[in-house]
């Protein structure tokens, strides 16, 4: 019927649910994720068996699964509501992993390309955010060369995340994903010193900075200056292209506590120290290092000073003899501001080496035409990663990314806006910010009724002792029992109780949002949809927000007759009309007025 005049309180009481209806809302393992890949998805075909399935969902948004799945901080584990709620989420890297070893193979991978455009864009770095960038963008038809800096693919993940975490042939197999797409690399070019940046510019119609944080960082404690001292940066690069470091001496303090201390802490061991130890301004329980890669440091016999700061760097004719450290009594003053307070209790370890493992900086690259803040980030538009110079963008370390799948997550940003920039649009037009990176999840449900606390699987590891002498890969991964016990704890989060509990709306849409956005829009509703419902309230006593559909639908049916002459407008209700009217007819009436 299109001559029915809905009252306005109804429209009020739809738009209520339409602004707060759940249905649609994304799971916060999937918002966590800076790709926003369908985890809930991907764990239950991967449960289910169809293993290919899975791995086809993971890469519609990532090209690095099997790295992902071995060294990704993995934001979605942290908002998974299992660890929320238990402080075991579900081991979705390792889930990840699975599907792709088991699967993955360069013949399936999608290789479409569109048409030239005639546009050339140059990408310095090819780490995970330049590589994402020059993917997106090759995929849309553009002519893309990669400058990097070292001889082989990967940045900082190549030469900064040790060989045991992450197999070399596992980021050649996944990089050469590029060369498929005919994406160009040229390798071990330097811009500042090979090739000039200015001279891209000119070259290219569009230039995006995407070289990573590769000069370390040495806290200019007393002592710093000794031979024996070494950033984590060039630490680990060394060891990483040579499975040695000749420099480093056979007890080894390594200074931090995030996940680069604890691999320059188990690196250590590898290219053979007698002793490790760790010290850091964070206690044990609060430091900054994923669990996985404290738990294993510890296995390993790394010796932890958490809690420690270090004061000084004792020597002897120049070289490390020992660090001295002083209890930690605050790290941040009452406004929050970093300024450690140190009790007077100290402690003196006898080293020979010292590892910086206290963050890295950018290099510039730009030869000062760029403008840069703390850590020589690249000063960048938030929103675009838009650069002062026109055509110019950042991703990844070099404007603040920290995680690999962040930094990817700013190359498919900085590719956005490049796509712009060539169809003459404004960088902003037509983009939804929140949904370029992670953000909070809608999804604020109850538990599903019963759930019980089980516990997270890990992979399968090689003994501590027998594996912190060699690179060989540490961490072998689930079996296929352990798949299906893992994809079993996901709580497959939504919210669509009032869809398990109404056949009927199932019929219509697939969330009361979708039902209600469609009558505000059309201001129109099927007569079906409101003469469906039954009035149970069910839908309503499900609901997390108590959301009153009954009263929409039921509402409706009164607009409905109005608009038709007092009927329904149902073409079979006309047999109800003339039951009701014989009803209450003398033929069939045997009670009188008044009778008693």
């Amino acid at each position: 019927m299109s001559n029915v005049i809905f009252s306005q309180k109804l429209y009020d009481t739809a738009q209520v649910i339409v602004d707060g209806c759940m249905g649609d809302a994304d799971p916060a393992c999937q918002t966590a994720c800076p790709m926003h890949t369908d985890v809930k998805q991907y764990v239950r075909l991967a449960g289910e068996g169809k293993y290919q399935e899975a791995l086809d969902v993971v890469r519609n948004r990532l090209f690095l699964p099997q790295t992902l799945g071995r060294i990704c901080a993995h934001p979605c584990e942290a908002a998974c509501r299992r660890n929320t709620e238990f402080g075991q989420p579900i081991s979705v890297a390792g889930i990840k992993r699975f599907v792709a070893e088991q699967k993955d193979k360069s013949e399936n991978w999608n290789t479409a390309v569109a048409p030239d455009t005639g546009k050339k864009v140059a990408i310095i770095g090819a780490g995970p955010a330049g590589a994402q960038a020059a993917i997106e963008l090759r995929r849309n038809g553009h002519a893309i060369t990669l400058f990097e800096k070292l001889d082989v693919y990967g940045g900082m993940m190549r030469v900064g995340i040790p060989e045991y975490r992450l197999p070399r042939d596992v980021i050649d197999f996944e990089y050469s994903y590029l060369d498929m797409l005919g994406i160009e690399t040229r390798f071990g070019v330097e811009v500042g010193k090979d090739i000039m940046f200015a001279d891209l510019r000119e070259q290219y119609d569009a230039v995006i900075l995407a070289h990573g944080a590769h000069v370390g960082s040495i806290i200019p404690l007393p002592g710093h200056k000794s031979n024996g001292v070494f950033s984590a940066v060039e630490y680990l690069k060394e060891i990483s292209e040579t499975h040695a470091f000749p420099r480093a001496g056979k007890r080894v303090m390594v200074i931090g506590g995030g996940d680069v201390a604890m691999d320059c802490a188990r690196s250590s061991w590898r290219i053979g120290a007698d002793e490790v130890h760790q010290c850091s301004l964070e206690a044990l329980e609060n430091l900054p290092a994923s669990q996985i890669e404290i738990d294993e440091s510890l296995e390993e016999g790394v010796n932890f000073n958490a809690g420690w700061g270090p004061v000084s760097i004792e020597s002897q004719e120049g070289k490390v003899t020992a660090i001295t450290m002083k209890k930690v009594a605050s790290i941040f003053d009452s406004e929050g501001n970093f300024a450690p307070q140190y009790t007077e209790e100290t402690r003196t370890i006898e080293v020979d080496t010292v590892v910086f493992a206290t963050g890295q900086v950018v290099a510039d690259i730009t030869g000062g035409a760029l403008e840069q803040t703390r850590g020589g980030r690249y000063v960048v538009d938030k929103d675009t990663l838009a650069t002062s110079i026109e055509g110019v963008y950042v991703a990844g370390d070099a404007c603040g990314g920290n995680i690999v799948v962040e930094a990817m997550a700013l190359g498919c940003k900085a590719a956005l806006s490049v796509e712009r920039q060539f169809a003459g649009r404004e960088l902003t037009d037509g983009r939804d910010f929140e949904q370029e990176y992670s953000y909070a999840s809608r999804l604020d449900i109850p538990l599903p009724k019963r759930t019980q606390d089980t516990p997270r699987l890990h992979g399968m590891l090689r003994d501590a002792e027998e594996r912190k002498r060699d690179f060989n890969q540490v961490d072998f991964g689930f079996t296929e029992e352990d798949i299906k016990t893992e994809t079993d704890r996901c709580l497959q989060c939504t919210c669509k109780l009032c869809m398990s509990e109404c056949v009927m709306m199932n019929d219509f849409g697939d969330c009361p949002k979708t039902l209600f956005k469609d009558f505000i829009d059309n201001k129109d509703m099927d007569p079906l949809l409101a003469y469906s419902c039954n009035a149970c309230d069910q839908c309503t006593i499900v609901c997390p927000k108590d959301y009153p559909m009954k009263d929409i639908f039921m509402g409706s049916r009164a607009d409905f007759v109005k608009a038709n002459d007092g009927n329904s407008p149902m073409p079979g209700h006309k047999a109800i009309n003339m039951h009701q009217k014989l009803g209450f007819s003398k033929f069939f009436t045997m009670a009188k007025r008044g009778a008693k």
